[in-house]
């Protein structure tokens, strides 16, 4: 059995288990998982209890200067960690633990706090780590680059409205760039929220996020928040993002 069929036959499963809609929902996640940019974060996606965290895509130092070996120790080995063991914990011995990360993030409203917030922190963080690369930064090329110039006006007014989103973020939270009815929007959720969720102001497919908490920044940049954001622009790996944003509107 190949990967794609393998996955399909798994993600049926999970669907089955939820009671919900298969054909609805199968069509649905299928539309998704196509615009994910690696295979850890499909594996992910369909996994159900207990939940693994993948290994980080690169080298703890491999993001320096911008992130810190450090930072990247603790944010990746303690903080994503957490959310996977607690979101284990969560959902041990209940019906829950049947079901997929994608059905616990789609019905997040419908779940106890510790479910919702543990199972947005694991995805969140791993759709994070895939989306940036030590070889990452400048501007996109192709498709995306003419999306986000006819959305935004320009790159630099990109940049300007998701740094916006970024830095006006009260507390902890994450800011997006999304494909909702195929077309681009930037989003902001609070905690570990996201937009895949039931609860998000704005729905839609996440094809680039950063995370805000401070955990993610503190010790390089203290409470420097917006130099953070700046330093993030030189790692997005853009080849993920335009492989997110083309299967997105598939």
């Amino acid at each position: 059995m190949n990967r794609k069929n393998f996955l399909k036959t798994t993600l049926a499963s999970a669907f089955t288990l939820s009671g919900l809609n298969l054909f609805a929902r199968k069509t649905e996640f299928s539309s998704y998982i196509s615009s994910l940019s690696s295979k850890t974060m499909e594996e992910v996606l369909v996994e159900s209890a207990p939940f693994t965290q993948a290994a980080l895509p690169y080298a703890y130092d491999a993001l320096e200067p911008n992130i810190d070996k450090m930072t990247m120790e603790i944010h990746f080995g303690r903080h994503h960690k957490a959310y996977v063991d607690n979101l284990n914990k969560a959902v041990a011995g209940t019906p829950l633990d049947k079901l997929s990360l994608w059905d616990l993030l789609k019905e997040a409203g419908k779940q106890p706090a510790a479910v919702r917030n543990n199972a947005g922190g694991h995805w969140n963080h791993t759709f994070f780590w895939n989306i940036m690369s030590p070889k990452g930064g400048g501007a996109p090329k192709g498709a995306i680059a003419e999306e986000i110039t006819k959305t935004f006006g320009s790159f630099d007014k990109f940049k300007e409205e998701f740094t916006k989103a970024a830095t006006g973020r009260f507390g902890s939270g994450w800011a997006w760039l999304i494909v909702q009815d195929k077309k681009l929007v930037v989003s902001s959720t609070p905690n570990q929220d996201n937009p895949l969720m039931d609860v998000a102001e704005k729905k839609g497919t996440p094809i680039l996020g950063i995370d805000v908490w401070e955990h993610a920044y503190y010790l390089k940049y203290q409470n420097k928040r917006a130099d953070y954001i700046t330093a993030f622009w030189n790692l997005v790996n853009w080849d993920a993002v335009t492989k997110n944003y083309e299967a997105a509107l598939k």
